[in-house]
């Protein structure tokens, strides 16, 4: 297991990581970092606590956002799959057709 020191609104932590998610961890550690710097401006003389909390309910917002933003666009490419399968069902329907038509003119 890997250790590593995140620099959290200037102050150090140190955290576990599996081997191999370091650079993955830093990343997150980054985020956290900008989103309680975020959370903190404008709010002068906030404890550690607070500015985690408020970086917290930032990053949680901007989660419920991306969800509901994914569950819109999961239900428009089930749409499209639908509208997709019917024109294919039209499209098959109108081939059998001219091939009926093709085949009767043929045969005269």
């Amino acid at each position: 297991m890997a250790q590593l020191t995140l620099q959290i609104n200037g102050k150090p932590y140190v955290v576990g990581c599996e081997d191999g998610q370091e650079r993955h961890l830093q990343a997150l550690g980054a985020l956290v970092d900008a989103k309680v710097s975020e959370g903190g401006a404008g709010g002068a003389g906030l404890g550690d606590t607070r500015l985690m909390l408020m970086g917290a309910l930032i990053l949680a917002d901007e989660l419920t956002s991306a969800e509901t933003r994914l569950a819109v666009a999961e239900a428009e490419v089930e749409r499209l799959r639908s509208e997709l399968s019917r024109a294919d069902g039209r499209a098959v329907a109108a081939l059998e057709a001219a091939a009926l038509k093709i085949e009767a003119m043929a045969s005269r």
